[in-house]
């Protein structure tokens, strides 16, 4: 149905009907059009395509650590994190919990709403590389259909005016995200609590592992219902925090950037207090689990590729056995953290050290919160 309206094709409206008679349909059809960067090759879904867990697919020079801009060769500084039940995360602030800060849009917070977020990747000199909002509502304005529907859902000749109707796209795609399409809670998980699929005997040991403070630290972080509810959960509590991650000097050195630098995360967030940065530096948003079995490669930066590699390296907090602290994805020894300040080290060590069977369970609990649509998509053992 999108595909014609992928490369922006200026058409009229159906003077009986509205192409997108709603706020929902508009940003869909707006998160697909490709239009609306520079070179007319890159679209929202690009970076969070619908078919791969709204995560980024493509390989470039870096893999798929990193994505690449719509001139064909700028490369981001970070993972694309997936677009599914971002609706969830809270608005960017002080989370309650002394100096730590939660909620937010992007890895560091910066954007504290969907509307917020959907506005910055077009202006992005590196991802759409629009120049300015200008410009971008000048490409709405070839479509007749487009012109139509925002006339008709944010006011009459809202596009005349660059902000206001840069305002307003923001606005349309942000509806589009906030819809089932991209948080359907129909995973097997979900589904299980409901009475309608049964775990395995791996997968529910898994499950049980995830949720007990006693055998593992996966609740304290990505969990954010109350205790005793597991229904809708998003499996972040959308905090910041540093867990010493490695850095990808591949990665970087792919997108021009010193291999041996540093991403301060949240510290980097233009809103924070020019006192508290300091202490922020190397935090991140804790991602959402929902289809984290089908949107590797994993962290920030991209640095694992298997999601049994990223439990493996949680592990090396909880054991000194130095057999557990091999990458598997290098056979050498885990590289020291990117940023070795503000380690959540509480966090962190909590709980014992896993054997092979329980981070065997915990890795199939983790398949089971892949929405349905991605199921055939999880990698098989």
């Amino acid at each position: 149905m999108l595909a014609a309206l992928a490369g922006g094709t200026a058409r009229a409206a159906d003077p009986g009907a509205l192409a997108f008679p709603t706020a929902e349909a508009l940003g869909e059809a707006l998160f697909f059009d490709t239009n609306l960067s520079k070179n007319r090759t890159e679209a929202c879904a690009s970076c969070h395509a619908p078919d791969a867990g709204f995560a980024d697919p493509r390989e470039n020079a870096s893999g798929k650590a990193v994505s690449i801009g719509d001139d064909g060769h700028s490369l981001g500084d970070r993972n694309a994190p997936t677009a599914s039940y971002a609706r969830f995360s809270p608005p960017f602030g002080p989370s309650g919990k002394p100096g730590l800060y939660h909620g937010g849009q992007f890895l560091d917070g910066r954007a504290s709403s969907l509307e917020d977020q959907a506005g910055g990747p077009p202006l992005n000199p590196v991802e759409m590389g629009m120049p300015d909002a200008a410009s971008v509502v000048e490409r709405l304005k070839e479509n007749e259909a487009y012109v139509a529907a925002f006339d008709a859902l944010y006011g009459a000749k809202v596009l005349d005016d660059a902000k206001t109707g840069y305002a307003a796209m923001t606005k349309a795609l942000a509806a589009y995200e906030r819809t089932d399409t991209f948080a359907p809670f129909d995973s097997k998980y979900d589904r299980y609590l409901r009475g309608e699929a049964k775990l395995t005997d791996q997968e529910e040991l898994g499950r049980v592992l995830f949720f007990s403070h006693q055998f593992t630290n996966c609740a304290l972080c990505h969990r954010l219902n109350a205790e005793g509810n597991q229904e809708r959960e998003t499996f972040s509590n959308y905090e910041f925090h540093n867990i010493g991650v490695p850095g990808n000097a591949a990665a970087r050195a792919a997108a021009g950037l010193d291999p041996g630098g540093r991403d301060l995360g949240l510290a980097q967030n233009a809103s924070l207090p020019e006192e508290e940065k300091a202490a922020q530096e190397g935090r991140f948003k804790v991602p959402t689990l929902r289809n984290v079995a089908v949107t590797g490669p994993y962290m920030h930066n991209g640095v694992f590729k298997d999601l049994r590699t990223v439990i493996l390296f949680y592990n090396t907090y909880n054991t000194k056995n130095p057999a557990r602290h091999i990458n598997p994805e290098t056979g050498l020894p885990f590289d020291p953290p990117e940023v070795a300040e503000n380690i959540s080290m509480k966090e962190l060590e909590t709980g014992p050290a896993l054997d092979d069977k329980r981070i065997n369970a915990l890795v199939a609990f983790l398949k089971t919160l892949t929405d349905k649509r991605y199921e055939d998509l999880i990698a098989k053992d």
